[in-house]
């Protein structure tokens, strides 16, 4: 028996949601850094990372699945040149989220997620 193994409604309809949630994963691909609630955040965390994984493997079938998923040529196209190359030899967890603090009006705990620096990449700069 499987309990609890639904995702995150976000109080709001399944196309609401996935609408909501294709807008900040492309918002993330594009900036590396955005801020919303911590909720949301998780959620987007478990949309955007297998995307990622998809960039990884590169093949055709993989470039239509990220499509089917994010509907935007140009965060797709950033996925599969840019943040592929960047995390080929990391396994997982490419994004980090982080509790900022409490937005004043309506008391809800906000937190910005980010792509994770690698460790390759922060070897060079040192």
């Amino acid at each position: 028996m499987r309990h609890k193994s639904g995702i995150k409604k976000l109080g709001r309809p399944t196309d609401h949601r996935l609408a909501m949630l294709r807008n900040l994963a492309i918002s993330l691909i594009e900036k590396g850094r955005i801020e919303t609630t911590v909720d949301r955040a998780k959620a987007l965390r478990s949309f955007v990372e297998p995307i990622i994984t998809l960039g990884k493997k590169g093949d055709l079938s993989a470039i239509r699945l990220a499509y089917k998923k994010l509907h935007n040529k140009d965060a797709v196209r950033t996925v599969f040149k840019e943040l592929a190359q960047r995390y080929k030899s990391r396994p997982g967890g490419y994004t980090r989220v982080l509790k900022t603090r409490i937005r004043r009006g309506d008391n809800a705990t906000m937190a910005i997620i980010e792509f994770v620096k690698d460790e390759n990449q922060e070897a060079k700069s040192e």
